[in-house]
């Protein structure tokens, strides 16, 4: 694996994610008590054996920069590779914002060439997994393929009007591709994760965006996939997956991962999940606070009741408050005789004594961050 380096884009929808977005890019959405989005592509790279990783930014990323740091937790910090942060610049020929991935990579064709490994795996954030870049990449070369796409047939992450299809032959070939259909009528949903040679990649880049063309999916893919240029074969996924491209998607996926069954599948043994350390005390439970199905993360404080739930490090539940199918994110405070159910809390909120905050289960209350309520 030491032939092979990865790129991580941020993302461009975090319009889709409301409160949640607005001052933070989607791959520093929290998930699951503890992680953030980016920290599945970036943990499966690095267990795949991956030490060069591009992490290439849009906007909203002081809370990513925060969050990575030197790449540490990840060992990517060493002196010839490791992690690289590559965030937008302004010059003459780009206003500071990128156009789309594709523009994006050509903006920083500078790394690709400066890099010496063959392989690149490239991967988004706004879907949810854990996979093995590893046998990806396998995959790639035993097929000879120009391009491999990861997809998954799980129906869980079909929406209509949203999501990139794949048709996949039974020899593997991709022969057709739908974007954002009114109704999907191919059974593979794209997971935005694709394995290609590295010279390769910067020559099609730089071909694309000196015709004006900035999208990886619409125009690369979509135009090498019908038109014969390129070679492009699929691999499935075998574990479950989830996108996140609205609130109630994002609602939904943390609710599942309170199933342990559902939660061993995202965090196995040997792909473990690598995030940010903040060294905390064991959450206490105290005045007979109890939690019951819920994820608590370290340095809570349980003094009230909390059911079916995911609060982050830090939360604080007084005496007498209850907190029920919520999620509060770090250093979140309920207190004494509030009660809330189908919310989100972002970072830092707090809900006053006795105020009532109850959501219908389908279209769950989002707070943004540093609220008062």
């Amino acid at each position: 694996m030491k032939n092979i380096m990865g790129i991580i884009y941020t993302g461009e929808r975090d319009d889709q994610l409301r409160e949640l977005t607005a001052n933070r890019a989607v791959a520093a959405v929290p998930i699951a008590g503890r992680y953030r989005l980016i920290d599945f592509p970036l943990s499966a790279m690095v267990n795949s054996g991956i030490r060069n990783v591009g992490v290439i930014a849009q906007k909203n990323y002081n809370s990513l920069m925060d969050h990575l740091g030197s790449g540490r937790e990840w060992d990517l910090h060493g002196k010839r590779s490791g992690l690289v942060f590559l965030p937008p610049f302004l010059t003459k020929a780009n206003v500071g914002v990128y156009s789309g991935f594709l523009d994006a990579l050509h903006s920083n064709l500078h790394y690709l060439r400066r890099s010496k490994e063959r392989y690149v795996v490239i991967t988004d954030t706004h879907m949810l997994f854990n996979a093995r870049f590893d046998d990806l990449v396998a995959a790639h070369e035993a097929s000879g393929a120009d391009i491999t796409l990861m997809y998954t047939k799980d129906p869980g992450v079909r929406r209509n009007g949203l999501g990139r299809y794949l048709q996949v032959e039974a020899d593997g070939k991709v022969t057709g591709l739908e974007i954002e259909p009114s109704i999907p009528r191919l059974s593979c949903t794209y997971l935005e994760t694709m394995c290609i040679r590295r010279e390769l990649l910067i020559t099609l880049v730089d071909q694309s965006v000196s015709r004006g063309q900035y999208h990886l999916t619409r125009d690369l893919l979509m135009n090498g996939i019908y038109d014969g240029t390129l070679n492009v074969h699929g691999y499935e996924n075998p574990g479950r997956a989830w996108q996140l491209d609205s609130v109630q998607s994002y609602f939904d996926c943390s609710m599942e991962l309170l199933n342990s069954e559902t939660r061993n599948s995202l965090f196995s043994a040997d792909r473990p999940v690598l995030t940010k350390l903040r060294d905390e005390m064991p959450t206490r439970y105290l005045h007979n606070g109890t939690a019951k199905n819920s994820l608590i993360a370290d340095g809570c404080i349980i003094e009230g009741i909390v059911e079916n739930s995911i609060l982050f490090r830090g939360v604080r539940v007084e005496k007498g408050a209850v907190v029920q199918n919520s999620i509060i994110m770090q250093d979140g405070i309920i207190e004494a005789g509030a009660e809330i159910q189908h919310c989100i809390l972002d970072k830092q909120t707090t809900i006053q004594r006795r105020t009532r905050l109850i959501g219908p289960r389908t279209y769950p209350i989002v707070l943004a961050k540093d609220l008062t309520v």
